[in-house]
């Protein structure tokens, strides 16, 4: 007769059998059916099931598995595989499987950022006739829903969907005239992961964990700290609920008591959304990520100049696909134009942008500042818009032989009365648009005042620019479009517009701000 612990002993692997074939499956919600998959590139796949359970997964005749941890994740590498489709994702655990169909391979782009870059394609230019000509099976679309908390998430709610004339229409509008530039001129299939969040603050995008090793974000830090030591929603809500009951009681006269916003799950306070949205999706397979924020920070443009390029660098170390490509949308021109030179917060804001460039490598900005609109931080003119970040894509990445890069102040000679400025990136020349003359120029000599100036190409040459005016004898600094909504008009021959800039550092109006 066998003694109980030798018993034990020879059931023990029945019972675990027994537990891994009951084993079920969850997956992270970027693996539905219609999902596109970044071709040339390792398949990452990853889900949960029970601890210890041995997990397998098929596509397009590749094989994985891997051995779920002690909290039940379990992640996997399947081989790369060239564009193409539709295949089936097959993983399983024990008797549970899931399969996922419709899994194309093509190109992955992330489309994050801000209001500009949530902008629907029902809100943009001729959002009618965008939407009925958008019969793009291939391209394929999946957003990430607005979640901000300070505890990590594992997922979102969501699923890819089939680009069509009905799902279009709530989709980013500079992620989808991305998409299908790249689509019609790759002719691959696309996927696009709208996370955009109107409002948001760039510090929002970024780990608790990042900005504390920096080292230099202590003042916006504790600015929030201190506001969450004090915040009570729950009594804001209360408050609002009476005003809002005596507006009625007194007969609805005047505008309704607005409704309060909980900033501790908000778009602004640091973390909340690299953890609520961006944390899910870190990890899946992408070709790179095109970025239109920057209006929420402009207040603080100095801080931009390290903050943004340490979310870029955040991203990329976490997401482990090396320096994947990084486009972003420069701040277009907007608020009231003006007569005379002046200090501006988003003319130093796009100065930040223009400076991220030179930090990172393989990142790139679309200049637009030719298509704001004075009256609306949100101008709808997204297709010239996306179309400018696509160049960037195609020239860089796909190998296509397109002009992408606009035109950059390289340096500065100041000759008596004159300012001989250079600039890089001029493709085919310097030119103007509308009219013949220069516009947009501003000069100053060492008292710092900037009048504005005359400009003209330097013959023979088809990147240099001499700047002058009757008003400076002695100038020491150059400028060019430095204004909220400058009136400017400098492009190279290829359409693509003058990079706004100043060759002096002399302190800024967001100098030293660094915290709301």
């Amino acid at each position: 007769m066998l003694s109980f612990p030798t018993r034990w002993l020879m059931l023990l692997p029945l019972l675990v059998t027994t537990v891994s074939a009951s084993a079920e499956i969850s997956v992270c919600s970027l693996f539905t059916d219609h999902m596109v998959v970044q071709r040339d590139k390792p398949v990452r796949v990853w889900g949960w099931t029970d601890a210890g359970a041995e997990v397998t997964a098929s596509l397009g005749g590749h094989d994985a598995k891997a051995t779920a941890g002690s909290d039940g994740r379990f992640e996997m590498e399947l081989a790369a595989l060239p564009a193409g489709g539709p295949h089936e994702l097959v993983i399983q655990s024990g008797n549970d499987a899931k399969t996922i169909s419709d899994v194309l391979v093509g190109e992955v782009w992330i489309c994050s950022g801000q209001s500009n870059m949530a902008w629907a394609v029902q809100s943009a230019n001729d959002a009618d006739l965008e939407s009925l000509s958008a019969n793009y099976p291939q391209i394929r679309l999946i957003s990430v829903p607005q979640v901000g908390t300070q505890e990590p998430q594992k997922d979102f709610n969501g699923q890819w969907s089939v680009c069509s004339p009905s799902t279009v229409k709530d989709f980013s509008a500079v992620g989808y005239f991305f998409g299908r530039q790249l689509h019609q001129t790759l002719d691959v299939p696309i996927g696009l992961i709208d996370n955009a969040w109107g409002g948001s603050a760039a510090e929002a995008w970024i780990s608790r964990q990042r900005l504390e090793k920096a080292g230099e974000y202590e003042d916006l830090l504790n600015h929030w700290d201190e506001m969450a030591r004090n915040y009570d929603f729950a009594k804001m809500k209360k408050a609002y609920e009476e005003r809002r009951q005596a507006w009625i009681d007194g007969g609805r006269k005047g505008n309704a008591p607005r409704a309060p916003r909980d900033a501790m799950s908000g778009n602004h306070r640091p973390a909340n959304i690299y953890n609520g949205v961006l944390k899910p999706t870190i990890g899946y397979s992408i070709r790179g990520a095109i970025w239109y924020q920057g209006e929420s920070n402009s207040s603080r443009a100095y801080q931009y100049r390290n903050l943004f390029p340490l979310m870029i660098q955040s991203w990329r170390d976490e997401w482990g696909q090396g320096d994947f490509p990084f486009y972003w949308v420069q701040l277009a021109d907007f608020r009231a134009e003006v007569d005379q030179p002046a200090e501006s917060d988003w003319a130093e804001l796009r100065e930040a942008q223009t400076m991220t460039m030179d930090k990172l490598s393989n990142t790139g900005q679309a200049v637009i500042i030719d298509l704001g609109e004075a009256s609306d931080i949100h101008p709808k003119n997204k297709q010239d818009v996306a179309k400018r970040l696509a160049r960037w894509a195609l020239a860089k990445d796909y190998g296509i032989d397109v002009p992408y890069q606009s035109p950059r102040f390289d340096s500065v000679e100041f000759d008596g009365d004159k300012a001989i400025v250079k600039f890089s990136h001029t493709g085919r020349g310097l030119d103007t648009f509308d009219v013949r003359e220069m516009i947009g120029f501003t000069i100053a000599g060492d008292d710092k005042n900037f009048v504005h100036a005359e400009a003209k190409l330097m013959p023979g040459t088809k990147d240099t620019v001499v700047v002058s005016s009757p008003e400076v004898s002695d100038p020491v600094a150059v400028r060019y479009a430095w204004a909220d909504n400058p009136i400017c008009n400098v492009q190279s021959a290829d359409g693509l517009p003058l990079t706004p800039f100043r060759s002096d550092d002399f302190p800024g109006v967001t100098a030293g701000r660094t915290a709301p």
